[in-house]
């Protein structure tokens, strides 16, 4: 596919829906989704702690669009694997603050359903650093055992 085509309206669509059908793209858009409905719910309980939905939610989108449009095999500067793993560890990590401090300051309904949203938000982060740790998938073939499989 060349590259016109790819960044044309339906050549775009069509990228964005074979991604979308990936693990990682459902991973994705499930993080986007989910950091929306907990930015609406620290809004409505006017709290002040929907700023790092936003960002997640933004960095999520940005992700999903470089995997989309394969942006990552292009832009050899950037180690992506990586960054997207320390993404997603450190919105783990985050929310599983911001969720437990919510839950134990005990505020209206709305910010008691961001704080278990975002103790849900915490394991779909976190799943999503475990299965992009880099390490992990750059496991490596086992080295021959038999004898006449090695140098002669």
């Amino acid at each position: 596919m060349a590259d016109s085509e790819r960044f044309s309206a339906p050549g775009c669509w069509a990228a964005c829906t074979k991604f979308g059908r990936t693990p990682k793209g459902i991973l994705l858009l499930a993080e986007i989704i989910l950091c929306l409905v907990i930015l609406i719910c620290f809004i409505a309980s006017t709290s002040a702690y929907f700023s790092l939905s936003v960002v997640e939610m933004i960095l999520a989108a940005v992700f999903f669009v470089i995997y989309m449009c394969d942006l990552s095999t292009r832009i050899q500067i950037i180690n992506w694997p990586w960054s997207d793993f320390f993404r997603g560890l450190v919105a783990a990590i985050l929310y599983l603050i911001i969720s437990i401090v919510v839950l134990v300051e005990r505020g209206n309904n709305s910010k008691i359903v961001a704080g278990v949203m975002g103790l849900i938000a915490s394991g779909l982060f976190g799943f999503d650093a475990y299965i992009t740790f880099p390490l992990r998938q750059q496991r490596h073939a086992p080295a021959p055992t038999d004898p006449a499989d090695g140098p002669v």
